[in-house]
């Protein structure tokens, strides 16, 4: 953009999701303080620090300084105030025209998860062809849409495309963060186990301060369950997710309670409660579903009832049609009323993808129904719900025993002191 060598490796460094990006970005910016995109991508890279006014101002003045370097400047910029305003919609109609004046934009690249953050099934698909369009046209030596198109694979669950583009873009650019974390989702469908932590590791020492440094440890943490290593489970959960990692470290959790093992440090329930009433507590789905989870593992029923009648009420569709029986479900399972909760997640079937997140985070609905499903008895339903699963994973410990009779859940949290 400018042919300053800051500017590539800034560039770079925040696509791959590199602890680099930051400092890379503040020193394009301080180098280049009236170029747009510049500002723009740093506002974008920490706009959950900035006030709503002062991401307004710093975008406003991001777009002033684009107007003299030409219209894809201007471009950018506008789209990445759209998306960190979460206009995400917006965002990606307005990337649809970017990408015809300016195909395989590596830059524009950085907010294509727009289309998966509307939470409508017809903008993901248009977001998957748009992304697919866009590798075609800038070719296997681009390891920014090999990256992106490894992610879109796995998510569409084309597994094996997906992990042979992970490892394509990771010849051609090892650091790629997008890489390694769809790498990471191929791995769990696999069931790759230590195969797949020690991966993680070893990339992750190259960079401690990667981006993805904790979500990367997450998947190494379900990677240990699925083999059965609790301990290594609840080691990364102790020393990696702090306080405000609330929905990872909950998720950890509730998989360790569902399989009948000892949790975690859990999380301070008042906090909860907190994160819960604050003003962005219901603003997105996938987050208060997080914030359910964590009430699950407390066994905070009352709170998850009041929770479910909350979004049973919201304007919403998603919150009263699929987060209100979501959260209503994992009530029961804490109030020892399983049959309720079969009744409830099986009724949702697919609609369960309205919670938002991706496979591996929605993937806890279905195990927590696997849970219920054997506390009710039916231990055959249960099996068919997890076959996939326990037969294709090389690794599945866990799902092993999520078919295992065994003590109600509540009993369960109950027994585990707080940590």
């Amino acid at each position: 953009m400018t042919g300053v060598p800051v500017a590539d490796a800034a560039v770079r460094e925040l696509a791959a999701l590199s602890g680099r990006g930051l400092s890379l970005l503040r020193q394009w910016v301080a180098e280049h303080p009236r170029l747009g995109v510049a500002r723009a991508l740093l506002v974008l890279a920490t706009s959950g620090g900035l006030s709503d006014l002062e991401l307004r101002e710093e975008l406003v003045i991001a777009h002033r300084d684009a107007l003299s370097a030409g219209a894809r400047s201007v471009s950018l910029v506008h789209g990445v105030f759209l998306y960190a305003h979460r206009q995400y919609r917006m965002t990606a109609d307005h990337l649809v025209t970017h990408f015809a004046r300016w195909p395989a934009d590596e830059v524009a690249a950085l907010i294509l998860d727009a289309f998966h953050a509307c939470g409508d099934t017809g903008y993901r698909a248009h977001g998957d062809a748009l992304a697919e369009r866009q590798y075609a046209l800038a070719g296997p030596d681009s390891w920014v849409w090999a990256s992106r198109m490894a992610w879109t694979r796995v998510e569409q669950g084309r597994v094996e495309e997906a992990y042979e583009l992970a490892e394509h873009a990771l010849a051609r650019y090892p650091r790629s963060g997008l890489a390694a974390h769809a790498r990471a989702h191929a791995e769990q469908e696999y069931g790759a186990g230590p195969a797949s932590t020690a991966f993680l590791d070893g990339w992750l020492a190259a960079d401690p301060q990667a981006m993805q440094f904790k979500h990367l440890n997450w998947h190494a943490a379900l990677q240990s369950l699925a083999c059965g290593d609790f301990a290594d489970a609840r080691r990364r959960a102790d020393e990696v997710l702090d306080h405000a990692d609330v929905g990872m470290r909950s998720a950890t959790n509730w998989r360790l309670l569902l399989a009948g093992q000892t949790p975690a440090r859990r999380c301070d329930l008042d906090h909860v409660r907190t994160l819960l009433t604050a003003p962005g507590g219901m603003a997105e789905v996938f987050h208060t579903f997080n914030l359910a989870l964590a009430l699950a593992v407390e066994a905070a029923t009352d709170d998850l009832y009041a929770l479910a009648g909350r979004a049973a009420g919201d304007d919403r569709a998603d919150y009263r049609e699929v987060l209100a029986p979501v959260v209503r479900a994992l009530a029961d399972v804490t109030a020892g009323r399983p049959r309720s909760a079969v009744d409830l997640l099986t009724g949702l079937g697919k609609r369960t993808e309205r919670v938002g997140g991706v496979r591996v985070e929605r993937e806890i609905i279905q195990d927590t129904l696997a849970r219920a499903l054997i506390d009710t008895g039916q231990h055959a339903d249960a099996a068919a719900l997890l076959h996939h699963r326990t037969t294709t994973r090389r690794h599945h410990t866990y799902e092993d025993l999520l078919l295992i009779p065994r003590p109600a859940l509540t009993t369960a949290c109950d027994a585990v002191p707080a940590r």
